[in-house]
Parts: C-alpha cells; sequence; structure tokens
C-alpha cells in the first residue's frame, strides 16, 4: 500500500499510477486527498512483479515529485514516502519482508534514495512506525543522520535533495480510518486524537492525528487501526463521545484503502457514517483466494 506525496495533480497522480500497472500488477483501489496532498494506492501481484511495480513507482515519484516545493497536512519525509509490504495472512509474513527487502535494497542501490526499514523489519524498537521518522520533520531527519544517530538502512546516508527517503516495511493489515468534524477546529481533532490513540491511554494499536483540512474547511481526526480486534465501529464511538465531551459535532467517516471484511464486524454502512462506500472495499472481494481460504 505505497503512499506517494501528490495529491492535487492529476496528471502526475496517473503517471504514478500508469507505473505501477505498467509491470503487471493490479491497481485495486486509489485514493486522493488534496489536503493531505498525498495519494494511496492498493496495489497487488506476485512477488516479483509487485517489487517491480513498487520500485518503478519509487522512479516515478522520484522524477515527478519534489518535496522543496511540497505542502500538505499529512507529514511525511519522502516523495515515495512509504511501502508497507502487507502480509494478508500470518503464513506470508515471510515473503512479505523478503519483498520489502528486495525493494529496499533496489530503491537505495539504483535511485540513491535513503531507506529506512520499519514494522517487522525495523533494525531499532523504537523506530519501528513511519511516525518514529516523521516527527522530528525533514530537517530533523537530515540533522539526525548527518550526526551519525540515524543510519539508513539501504542508500546513502543523506537524505535526496529532491525525494527525501522512504520508509519501507511489512506489516499485517490495518485499517485506515478518518472522522471528520465539520464544526470542529484543529485544537479539538488534537485534542481528540491524543486521547483515543494507545499512547493517550486508548485502545491497542490505534493511531491517531489531528488535522485540518483548508479545502474543505473542516478537522479531521485521522487514525490508522493496527489492532483490528479494535473495529471502527470502536473508533467510531469513541470520536462522538470526545467530541460530545468539547461540545463539538462528529461527522462523516472515511475509508482509506481496502478493509478486512472481518474489521466491520457485521456494521452497517450507515452506522459507520460511511457514505458512497462500496463493496468493492472489502478486502475479500478483491482477493478471492481469502474467501476460500476462510
Amino acid at each position: 500500500m505505497p503512499n506517494v506525496s501528490e495529491g492535487r495533480d492529476p496528471a502526475t497522480i496517473e503517471a504514478l499510477t500508469d507505473a505501477v500497472r505498467a509491470t503487471g500488477a493490479r491497481v485495486l483501489d486509489r485514493h486522493t486527498d488534496p489536503d493531505h496532498n498525498r495519494t494511496v494506492l492498493t496495489v497487488a501481484g506476485e512477488p516479483l512483479a509487485l517489487q517491480d511495480a513498487l520500485f518503478d513507482l519509487a522512479a516515478e515519484s522520484l522524477e515527478r515529485i519534489d518535496l522543496r516545493r511540497h505542502r500538505g497536512a499529512h507529514p511525511r519525509i519522502g516523495a515515495l514516502d512509504v511501502v508497507p509490504v502487507v502480509a494478508l495472512t500470518p503464513d506470508d509474513m515471510p515473503l512479505a519482508q523478503e519483498v520489502a527487502r528486495g525493494l529496499a535494497a533496489r530503491i537505495g542501490g539504483e535511485l540513491a534514495v535513503p531507506v529506512f526499514l520499519y514494522g517487522t523489519l525495523a533494525a531499532h524498537p523504537d523506530r519501528s512506525r513511519p511516525h518514529d521518522f516523521r516527527r522530528v520533520g525533514l530537517e530533523g531527519l537530515a540533522a539526525e543522520i548527518e550526526a551519525g544517530r540515524l543510519v539508513p538502512d539501504e542508500g546513502p546516508a543523506r537524505l535526496h535533495p529532491t525525494a527525501g527517503a522512504v520508509m519501507v516495511g511489512a506489516r499485517p493489515p490495518l485499517v485506515a480510518w478518518n472522522v471528520w468534524l465539520p464544526e470542529g477546529t484543529l485544537a479539538d481533532a488534537r485534542a481528540i486524537a491524543a486521547r483515543l490513540r494507545e499512547a493517550g491511554g486508548g485502545p491497542a494499536g490505534l493511531r491517531a492525528l489531528g488535522l485540518f483540512m483548508p479545502e474543505r474547511g473542516e478537522a479531521q481526526v485521522s487514525m490508522n487501526l493496527e489492532d483490528l480486534r479494535t473495529t471502527p465501529q470502536t473508533v467510531v464511538d469513541l470520536v462522538r463521545r470526545e467530541a460530545e465531551r468539547l461540545g463539538v459535532e462528529a461527522g462523516d467517516s472515511e475509508l482509506v484503502g481496502l478493509i478486512p471484511g472481518a474489521a466491520l464486524a457485521r456494521q452497517s454502512p450507515t452506522a459507520l457514517g460511511l457514505p458512497g462506500f462500496r463493496p468493492g472495499q472489502v478486502l475479500e472481494a478483491q482477493m478471492p483466494a481469502l474467501r476460500r481460504g476462510r
């Protein structure tokens, strides 16, 4: 599920998507957000075709995206910011790790863009999530590398001048879920996110950010559900409760990418405040082998 730092220029987004398709990999979903200035692709394919597709995406991102001119609500460290290779079942994890390691070596060696491994490939437990690299910002990350406190796992020991760095990892599926606060402020969104995330006492595996989207003119609580025992219904209820405590109303939800069917926990899209939901956004609808396996 590669995340690229471009969500505003249709021609660039199409070129990036075409770079993935050219190898024979399938693009199952594309979620673009101009406020985040970010596009998330859900890509599937045989292992070598998938690695080729992700490498070609990295090369196209290097060619077309200049972080020096990038502005967006979502934190990022790279033109191709983060590439999680998702193991759909526990038995798939060794293969996902192999694909991710090979991709990291190719990006670092052939494109001269530094790569940090995260997730199950993380070299250090304190740097196992994308937030661990993004939280200091690009300038802070460059300083950490220059001082030798942070060494890329692949590629040169410096940020690329236009493409920054790439995070590559292997992980199980997660759910990327946002909730809008139509009348809320950035401060409201950040306060709610702080109370929801695992580090603030919330459910296990819940990561949350409070953001404001200028194009839409609304605040948003942006979340990753890394432990699928925490369902979207759980986080929607929590956001609604915290919003009510602050005297604001929680609005619609937004799903980024696909969702495992079990995570919906038999809840209707209406109950989750999820307008425009399509059956094709359920992971098993795109992966018949998973349906057979269950």
